[in-house]
């Protein structure tokens, strides 16, 4: 539930959710897609990516909706991200052909490509075993450190929550101290 709060998946039964001081609870639905589209960037355990779109379309499929911004400075920002993230040699493939860890890869910079706020990973590494895992983590703190996006993760995992600047354990529904 807080996942889709913080997402603007979900409206709250009560109280408010701010963004940048202003209370989205107003937002019609398209007004709010567009909010979502802009200040947040997805990534999930299952990766969630289409095995019939490459992996280029995939990062891609994000602008389709983003509203602004030419084809050829989307394509370059794609290129960007497949290049930082070690997978521009992947562009034209299909997600059944590559890794885990090159899915989740994928997943991240379509997360990215339309330069959002906010990223909410949900059990990023939930699929990965501990190596890739690894370098999925290192990747996530380092957009937080070096391009100050802030990154909120779900796990379950005490290893993976080390990665963490700050740590907040929810448990049967309540904020532990």
């Amino acid at each position: 539930t807080l996942m889709h709060l913080i997402g603007l998946l979900d409206k709250p039964t009560s109280g408010k959710v701010l963004i940048e001081g202003d209370d989205v609870s107003a937002l019609d639905d398209d007004n709010l897609s567009r909010l979502r589209n802009k200040f947040v960037g997805f990534v999930f355990q299952q990766f969630n990516i289409i095995n019939k779109l490459t992996v280029a379309e995939n990062i891609l499929l994000p602008t389709m909706y983003a509203g602004s911004g030419s084809s050829s400075s989307w394509q370059e920002r794609a290129k960007f991200l497949m290049a930082r993230f070690g997978i521009s040699d992947k562009a034209n493939s299909y997600p059944n052909k590559i890794s885990g860890g090159q899915q989740q890869r994928v997943a991240i910079a379509r997360a990215l490509i339309t330069s959002p706020s906010l990223i909410l990973a949900d059990e990023p590494t939930g699929n990965l075993d501990t190596k890739t895992g690894q370098s999925i983590m290192e990747l996530l703190s380092s957009l937080n450190k070096k391009d100050n996006l802030t990154v909120v993760l779900v796990t379950h995992e005490k290893e993976i929550a080390k990665f963490s600047k700050r740590k907040i354990l929810i448990q049967d529904g309540q904020i532990k101290t």
